[in-house]
């Protein structure tokens, strides 16, 4: 059974740092894009940020990319998000989500942009709080 599951999230004031996890289980890297995107009460999704071994990739939305970064430890079928210099308007709820079919299953700005995806794999999501 494919799944995946995220961990990490936490409380911290503004200015710090959290890793978030994504463990893809059922699944290998190498024909799908994993990625992050968030939602916090009363917004919209946003894509933060998607990689792929073989498909494109790291993509971030400007609102992160100097700030956020995706890694891979394909090893353990899992990928991070480094989250550095929070914000408090980057208090939300973070998942993870697999794509295995087109056009999904490449990372590209349409990966963050097309939100939802409807074949996607997505977590349960890791609540990251920041205060100011």
């Amino acid at each position: 059974q494919v799944q995946v599951v995220e961990s990490g999230g936490g409380e911290v004031q503004a200015g710090g740092r959290l890793l978030l996890s994504c463990a893809v289980l059922g699944l290998t890297f190498d024909d799908i894009a994993v990625g992050w995107f968030r939602q916090a009460p009363g917004k919209e999704r946003e894509g933060m940020s998607c990689i792929s071994l073989t498909r494109g990739g790291p993509a971030y939305a400007d609102s992160v990319k100097d700030r956020f970064t995706i890694l891979t430890d394909n090893a353990k079928n899992t990928v991070y998000l480094a989250l550095n210099n929070l914000k408090p308007e980057d208090t939300a709820m973070y998942y993870c989500a697999a794509d295995l079919y087109p056009p999904y299953d490449r990372c590209s700005g349409s990966w963050l942009a097309d939100l939802p995806h409807p074949r996607a794999i997505r977590g349960q999501g890791t609540q990251v709080n920041v205060s100011s």
